[in-house]
């Protein structure tokens, strides 16, 4: 296993490789790259390895298990925590005080948790509307057709602020495969965004689709084993 200076150098060597693919995928869609906000998913790695891509310049970071991450999202608050797993209506307590994002808002009881602790906690959330673009049934998130609707439960609901859309697609060989599932998802946003919705952040791409999501107009990107691999 390498050691501590290997794994920094590793780390800054895939960190430069994904700026540059960011880089070139925003300039494939003419958008900027600034456009595009990395999110380092650290599940599977702990403090000290994501206090190394802290002091990289990455500010956002992602987890996907409550109790697993408890640990790193308390001990360094100073970072942005983005809550990316399925989230169970009775750990919403322990998520809301940590996470500056939730990405998986899915469903009218997971809605009404939010709400109800958010108003104990006096705040606000944010979070991102997951939708199931590939119909796998393995995957979670509101079938395509039931976002409008969905919204609408959202917007009666005064503590929660949706900054946008989340999806995931298959994992494939080909990433172009999974064009589709990011296609569909910018054309919901953009359809909802014309009714008057304000759905500024697509939350899709990962290592093994990102650039793809990237031309498909993806403004986070969910990067594990690509950065710390």
């Amino acid at each position: 296993m390498p050691g501590q200076k290997g794994r920094k150098y590793l780390l800054e060597h895939n960190y430069r490789d994904l700026l540059k693919n960011i880089n070139d995928a925003a300039g494939r869609s003419g958008r900027s790259p600034d456009s595009v906000r990395l999110i380092a998913v650290t599940k599977t790695v702990g403090v000290e390895e994501v206090q190394r891509a802290a002091g990289l310049g990455i500010t956002d970071f992602g987890e996907n298990r409550v109790q697993e991450a408890a640990p790193k999202v308390k001990q360094m608050p100073e970072l942005r925590w983005h809550f990316i797993g399925h989230l169970q209506s009775n750990k919403v307590k322990d998520v809301l005080p940590y996470y500056s994002l939730i990405h998986s808002l899915d469903r009218p009881s997971l809605l009404k948790a939010l709400q109800q602790c958010a108003e104990r906690y006096n705040r606000i959330v944010e979070v991102l509307v997951q939708v199931n673009t590939s119909g796998e049934e393995s995957k979670f998130g509101l079938a395509p057709e039931k976002l409008t609707r969905f919204l609408e439960e959202v917007s009666a609901c005064n503590r929660i602020r949706v900054r946008g859309l989340m999806t995931m697609a298959p994992f494939v060989d080909n990433p172009e495969e999974t064009r589709p599932c990011f296609n569909v998802l910018r054309r919901l946003r953009d359809e909802n965004a014309a009714a008057g919705w304000e759905l500024p952040e697509l939350s899709m791409g990962m290592t093994n689709d990102y650039t793809v999501a990237i031309e498909e107009a993806a403004t986070m990107i969910r990067i594990g084993s690509a950065l710390f691999n």
